[in-house]
């Protein structure tokens, strides 16, 4: 099976990538789509947030990153995706994802969405705390891949 896994990640976190390893194990294949979104000024470019999730994923076996832009459940359709993957961390993910979820049900009847809970301790984790920690000269190392902890810490020197 190969599962669609869609988001901005900016950044990508180790709870994103978790999230990956454990879509792979149970799918075999992950495609990771990064959201080109016209509306949303990122802290990294689309460029950039591919390599740092290529850099992070290059030991895990059946990921494909790409990017795309528009409706999630055309950009599965175009992947031949059986499933969309998304991550929950606490009762607010859910209701918003169950709300996307909905949506894209409505759109295309043939795409389920799979939920799958964060494992505890990457609970807290958001790309949206990772920067503010980063902007501040906090500690980041635990909480996102090397790579990009490099950059974030250079973005915000």
């Amino acid at each position: 099976m190969k599962a669609l896994y869609p988001g901005s990640f900016d950044p990508l976190t180790l709870g994103h990538l978790d999230l990956i390893k454990r879509g792979c194990s149970l799918f075999g294949e992950v495609v990771i789509a990064v959201l080109e979104n016209p509306t949303k000024s990122p802290t990294f470019s689309l460029e950039s947030r591919i390599a740092q999730i290529k850099d992070a994923t290059k030991e895990i076996r059946g990921v494909e990153v790409c990017s795309f832009k528009g409706l999630t459940v055309e950009f599965a359709k175009r992947k031949n995706a059986d499933l969309i993957l998304r991550g929950l961390r606490a009762m607010s993910d859910f209701e918003y994802e169950l709300q996307i979820a909905h949506t894209n049900r409505t759109l295309n009847q043939n795409y389920e969405t799979v939920f799958l809970a964060t494992e505890a301790h990457f609970s807290f984790l958001s790309s949206s705390v990772v920067k503010e920690v980063a902007a501040f000269g906090g500690e980041i190392n635990h909480m996102v891949p090397e790579r990009v902890a490099t950059e974030l810490q250079q973005k915000f020197k």
